[in-house]
């Protein structure tokens, strides 16, 4: 299993992209703006999308997605979104609604569109080619997930974005192994404040739910803001003694 950072940030500026991951060449998990550096022909490849929450910095990159390689989707190839239904509900009436931008799930027409919205319910796992996805409710100012994705005998986590929770903590231990952990960090400790009211983890939050995690694995710190990297990763690196963090880089593969 290969997974392509195409964005992590938690903003933008140069050379800062948020977030989106190519999985193989295949699967998207957020469509941030990081989708944006990907070739024309490896966007072409693209056949799934899978949404942790609607959220413009995972999600934005989509509509613009869909429109760039409208000429080799159809019917029996279509863009196919995954998300909860709250996330799905909220791409027909704020991006694709006409308004913001076309209705691509009504194009070219509505029994053959190119784009097709599905329910991926929390609690639920569902397969994708080889890869056994499962989607976990975590705790954000809008209904959000994490997934969990397992592929020949390796797995990984990605937290999506969220602030403490049980939900994401005890699907990770339900797990006979865990080889990687991709987990936001949004703010430093002295933004602790600012990161409960968008429910976004600090360094403090993070290193008290990461106490009830019993996998010792890499993980790798994403959605840091802007400006703010070195210092959040600083705290982390202090609040989370005996874990192996590493703060995760546009363009950064991980090969498991």
């Amino acid at each position: 299993m290969r997974v392509r950072i195409l964005g992590c940030s938690g903003g933008i500026g140069a050379g800062l992209r948020t977030t989106s991951m190519l999985i193989d060449d295949d699967l998207l998990i957020d469509a941030g703006t990081g989708v944006g550096d990907l070739a024309l022909e490896e966007l072409r490849h693209i056949k799934t999308v899978l949404l942790t929450h609607s959220h413009l910095d995972h999600t934005g990159g989509l509509p613009l997605l869909v429109d760039t390689i409208f000429e080799t989707l159809d019917s029996d190839v279509a863009l196919q979104v995954f998300a909860r239904a709250e996330t799905v509900d909220a791409l027909r009436k704020h991006l694709f609604n006409w308004v913001t931008w076309p209705d691509f799930t009504e194009i070219p027409n509505k029994k053959k569109p190119v784009l097709s919205l599905h329910e991926f319910a929390p609690d639920t796992t569902r397969m994708f080619g080889s890869r056994k996805i499962s989607s976990v409710p975590v705790s954000h100012t809008v209904p959000a997930v994490a997934y969990i994705i397992e592929d020949g005998g390796k797995v990984f986590a990605f937290s999506g974005d969220t602030s403490e929770n049980d939900t994401l903590w005890a699907a990770l231990n339900a797990l006979p192994r865990l080889d990687a952990l991709i987990v936001e960090t949004a703010f430093s400790n002295a933004n602790q404040e600012i990161a409960r009211l968008s429910k976004h983890y600090c360094p403090d939050t993070l290193a008290e739910d990461l106490r009830k995690l019993k996998h010792k694995v890499p993980i790798w710190i994403t959605h840091l803001k802007p400006g703010g990297e070195d210092v959040i990763m600083s705290e982390i690196q202090q609040a989370i003694p005996g874990f192996e963090i590493h703060r995760l880089d546009g363009g950064m593969v991980l090969e498991l």
